[in-house]
């Protein structure tokens, strides 16, 4: 038998190490078979579904005041972005904010690791996909899910306010719904705060001169977010809401 670590996925609450053939519960879910297999049916998923939502709730029920912290999981530890979500989640953890990501590596990594050390509630909300092997070592609180729906569901329940720092698809997707949410009065109002101008800046402006100026949307949606490269400024942004709360 090799001596080389063999790989690790998430599974749900399933550890699987190797090269295991598998497929991802979202993939079934949104497949077009029509499988008469009880056990791969929807009406099965729903019972999975549910306990999804049941084990979240139990788990981030007494979390408290937090803040989402949304980017890439390709950022390096070298890169300055690194640096910045890092000190991000330490300065949220020292307000007594507990620290939200989808806790996997790079921008999340940095977010909790800035958390945890400063003594901070560090929460990782996983799920399993191909590239991410398993949660960071970070994280003191966590969970991994099946279903992207129902993690986007504790993140907008149980965070006061976001952090967005440079990402993908998935940053963009995290964030947009978020906002979507609280535009169409789905979700309570929140701050959301962009972190890196040379990133962020050129949509912002496209946000206000194309959706603004052709009448998708309204200005006050543009003008609740914010745009900053200080990660004080960041926290003290996305936190100034929780006060009030």
């Amino acid at each position: 038998m090799s001596d080389r670590p063999q790989a690790r996925t998430l599974e749900g609450g399933v550890i699987r190490r190797g090269n295991q053939a598998r497929r991802y519960a979202d993939q079934d879910l949104l497949s077009h078979d029509t499988r008469d297999d009880w056990t791969q049916g929807d009406p099965w998923r729903v019972l999975r579904i549910q306990s999804e939502f049941v084990e979240g709730f139990e788990a981030l029920s007494g979390l408290g005041p937090a803040v989402g912290v949304f980017g890439s999981a390709r950022v390096r530890e070298d890169d300055p972005l690194y640096a910045a979500a890092r000190a991000i989640g330490a300065g949220l953890a020292r307000r007594g904010i507990a620290v939200i990501t989808g806790g996997g590596p790079g921008i999340m990594r940095a977010a909790n690791q800035g958390a945890d050390e400063a003594g901070g509630t560090s929460v990782g909300l996983g799920i399993e996909l191909p590239f991410e092997e398993s949660m960071n070592q970070y994280i003191n609180l966590g969970m991994s899910f099946r279903y992207f729906f129902c993690r986007k569901v504790m993140f907008l329940k149980y965070a006061q306010g976001f952090v967005v720092l440079p990402g993908g698809f998935g940053t963009f997707d995290e964030c947009f719904e978020a906002l979507t949410l609280m535009q169409t009065g789905k979700a309570e109002a929140a701050p959301v705060v962009f972190f890196g101008t040379a990133y962020w800046g050129g949509l912002i402006d496209w946000l206000r001169r194309r959706m603004v100026g052709d009448g998708y949307v309204d200005a006050a949606d543009i003008d609740a977010m914010h745009v900053t490269d200080d990660p004080d400024q960041a926290v003290a942004l996305a936190s100034a809401a929780i006060g009030s709360r």
